[in-house]
Order: C-alpha cells, then structure tokens, then sequence
C-alpha cells in the first residue's frame, strides 16, 4: 500500500489527486459543478452534483495513475467548509439542496441574534462571529423552511452534515456520521474550548443535538470506504476543512506562521498555537488543526471573493475565455486610470463583516475597458489581503522578525497578482513548489496516519520554496492606493 488518495472537495468543482509514498502527485482528475442562484446572495449545490464528482474524479486519478484501490494506505479529504447538508437517516435523501458557504440568506436571523445580545457568548465558545456564513444558521433556516424537517429533526430521522461528513457517510455506505475538528469549529455550534458541541447554542437556534456528527481528530480512522465505490475497502485516515488543510500542507506548524490560499474565496490563517486570540479587529478564532485530542488554534481572515472575480470576469462581463488571460489584460491596463473593484457580490468578509452590501467598481473614465477592470479584479485580493493581514497582526502582536505569507491556490500561479500582494502589503510572499497545498495537507494527514508518511517535524522539512517575491512599490503609492481602497469599501459598505 504505497499511494494515498487525497479528495479535494471545492465549492466549484471536485479534484481527486493520488500521491506517492514521497508525497508526490502522480495523477489527478477535476470536474465541475452545477451553481445554483435561486435569490439574490442565495447560494446553493446538488448533493449529488457533489457526491457524483467526487466519486468519478476518484475513479479518473486512480485510473490515470495505474493504481488500484487496493494499492491505497488511505483517503484524505478536504472540502468547502460551512456548507450545510441536511439528509433523511433512513433513505439518505436530502432534505434541500447544500446551502454554500457564500449563501446570505440568513442574514437577518443573524441581525436579529445580535440585537439581542448573543454574539459575546458565540464568539467566547466558538470563535466566529454571528454571519451567514457559517452553517448553524444555515441548518436553523432548513428547520424551519422545508415541509417536515423539524418533525423529522425532532423525531432523530435527519442527519447534519458539512461537506466531508456527507462524503464520508456515502463512503462508507452510511456506517460513519463523522466529522474532524476544523470542520466543526466552523459551524458556529461547536465550542472549540471545551472541543465539543455546545447545548446552549443549539438551544438558541433550536437545532436537536441528535443531527450532529462524532467528532474527531484531523487525523484518525473515520470509517473504511466501501468496496463498490472505488474497487476495494479503504480506510479514511485524515479529514480537515480546505483552509485548515492549506495550512497544513503549507507546514504552517509554528505559532507566528502565516498562509494565504487563493481559490474561490481567500482566506488567510495566522498559527496562535495553544492561545485562542480574542481578536479585536472581528477576525475569527479557529482550529487550525487537531492532534491527541489537543487542538491547534489560528487567527482567521476570510475574503468571499477572490478567484470568484475572474470567474466573473468570464462568465459575467464575458471579457475573457479562460482565468490565464486576465493577467496579460491587467498587464496592458492603462497606469494613469485607478479603478477600484470592491467585489461584495455577496457581502464582505473580514474584517467588515457586512452581508448586505453588494459589489461596486470606482474611478470609471470613458477610457475604462476591459483592461482595466481586469486589473482592478486582481488588485482587489491583494488590497482584500492587506485588510486581513493588518488586522490579524494587530490581533496577534509583533512577534518581531521579518514578516512573510506563503500562499498557494490557483491565484497563486499568477506572477502579476503574486507580485502586487507583495507590493500593498510590503512583506515578502513565499510561493512553494507544491501549489496544490490543500490535498497534499489532507494527503499527509491520512499518510502520517498510515505510517506511511513523516511526523510533523519530517514534513516540515520537505517544504520547499519555488519563488519569492519582494516589494518594490514605493512607501508613498503603497499606501495612496491603499488610501482609495479604503474609500471605496467605505462607499460600498451597507451601514
């Protein structure tokens, strides 16, 4: 058993990628999914859209790679966090189709949940802050909108999940209802000091405590994959949400450590070790991982709109054919025009928190085009990333020494935006030679489980840098173009 499958669980397409018994990729395979809109910032999957390209990517890698299931140690999985599935224990139907992560809908339950004095009590216990963003108001708002589930609720016949915890129920043919520490702790049902769920928050949400997972560790045994999915028996050895995953396979293991991963959305985790920051700047307290029972916890910024941008680019104004050509196009842009894209298609993330503001573009001339709108599409997740990364250094103190982020995502493979992150931030940008942190962080994860891979220590080591970027920008424009950013998320923001 010399190959561990890792399953890249995203919010716009599934990946599957088998690596070797030296942590190398050897084949993978990806295949998109259906969005669906039905309202204005409502956000919403098939399940089966999900389980379907999980499984035939899975089947595609391990083909692609000449490797038989029988030849695995283990399956890893990472996967869009805070996205929510609500399914029937017996039929394994579900109830409405997965709420994403980037859903809104329940903004105004959140509004009111604060008005009423409840977000000190849920930021103490679980570290987030009262947002649709995170799956408990998500499943509050199943319970209470679709025909029958709170009876069904009630009488133990519905089952909660995120992402991984369904995968993992259809995996092992409905015998595991499991889940890992990161993916609870994003619940905001989760109480991430005392590392269990939280009877007081269910309470107020009204949520049985009967629909929730077992949790476990990030990596443990969550159950064995049947045979007639894959061709053999397969245990699943690692779980962690996508972030957390990255800032694993970015061996981000020192407190101090910083990451930024760039995919649909960023989101950027800053390693506080056995400390659980209460941070003053509405970042998010997490888990960044969880061993032996004990957790790892990390500061957290989130952008809901950074890869989501170009895709926007193609799919909304049609400007270009494919991601790679928005750089050439930012490269073309004329350097006297400033246009500021603010991309709250679905509300802002950190630090402004602001579910009902939605995206504007700001410095429009005669002479705008496509060029330019593509430029200030990429500056945008550089300016968003400094927002986070003031905020979370503030939250967390100078710990002296040099400041550095590593990145990865598919963002991350653009030197053009690499080098503008660099350039507003002021900081070095490390990029590693391994870009596809995420499965390699869920690979390692059921990989060192197996004992087919290093510890901790050995793996950090293997890290390696494939190229550093440096600013260049001169002090007095870094922060005159910071200056207009902030005006224009000042314009933009709802309250």
């Amino acid at each position: 058993m010399t190959h561990i499958l890792a399953i890249d669980q995203g919010t716009t397409s599934s990946r599957a990628i088998v690596f070797d018994a030296q942590m190398q990729p050897v084949a993978s395979a990806q295949e998109e999914f259906t969005q669906h809109f039905p309202a204005s910032g409502w956000v919403e999957h098939e399940a089966e859209d999900i389980w379907g390209t999980v499984i035939s990517t899975a089947r595609a890698a391990l083909e692609k790679a000449g490797v038989a299931a029988g030849d695995l140690a283990g399956i890893g999985i990472t996967n869009q966090r805070e996205t929510t599935l609500l399914w029937d224990r017996e039929t394994g139907d579900p109830v409405h189709r997965a709420i994403v992560w980037q859903d809104r809908r329940t903004s105004g339950l959140c509004a009111a949940l604060r008005e009423a004095g409840h977000e000190a009590m849920v930021q103490e216990k679980t570290g987030l802050l009262l947002d649709p963003y995170f799956s408990g108001t998500k499943l509050a708002w199943m319970l209470e909108n679709v025909d029958g589930a709170r009876e069904k609720a009630e009488a133990g016949k519905l089952m909660f999940g995120t992402v991984d915890c369904y995968l993992i129920w259809r995996l092992t043919g409905g015998a595991s209802h499991v889940t890992d520490a990161t993916n609870a702790a994003r619940t905001l049902l989760y109480n991430i000091r005392e590392g269990q769920w939280d009877s007081e928050i269910c309470g107020l949400l009204n949520i049985p405590l009967g629909l929730l997972p077992e949790v476990k560790d990030c990596a443990a045994h969550f159950g064995d994959a049947v045979a007639e999915h894959l061709g053999a028996e397969v245990p699943i050895l690692g779980v962690a949400g996508d972030q957390q995953a990255a800032t694993i396979g970015q061996a981000c293991f020192q407190p101090g450590m910083m990451k930024s991963t760039y995919g649909t959305g960023c989101f950027a985790l800053l390693n506080t070790g056995d400390t659980l920051v209460e941070s003053r700047n509405r970042m998010l307290g997490t888990i960044a991982y969880q061993f032996d029972g004990t957790p790892t916890y990390a500061l957290e910024g989130s952008i809901f709109i950074a890869g989501a941008v170009v895709q926007w680019l193609r799919d909304g104004l049609k400007i270009i054919e494919s991601a790679a050509e928005s750089q050439a196009l930012a490269e073309a842009a004329d350097a006297e025009q400033e246009l500021y894209l603010v991309p709250a298609f679905t509300g802002l993330g950190a630090p402004y928190w602001d579910a009902e503001c939605r995206g504007a573009v700001f410095g429009l001339t005669r002479r705008s085009g496509p060029e330019e709108f593509a430029r200030a599409a990429l500056e945008s997740v550089g300016f968003q990333t400094r927002d986070l990364y003031e905020a979370m250094h503030d939250d967390w103190g100078d710990a002296g020494g040099e400041s550095i982020l590593r990145v990865d995502g598919g963002m991350s493979a653009s030197d053009w935006t690499m080098q503008f992150l660099a350039d507003i931030l002021g900081a070095k940008v490390h990029r590693p030679q391994v870009l596809e942190t995420t499965a390699l962080g869920a690979a390692w994860l059921a990989g060192m489980q197996a004992g087919l891979y290093p510890d901790r220590d050995g793996f950090a080591e293997t890290w390696a840098l494939e190229r550093e970027f440096e600013p260049v920008m001169a002090e007095e424009t870094r922060e005159a173009r910071y200056a207009g950013w902030k005006d224009a998320v000042a314009r933009t923001l709802s309250r």
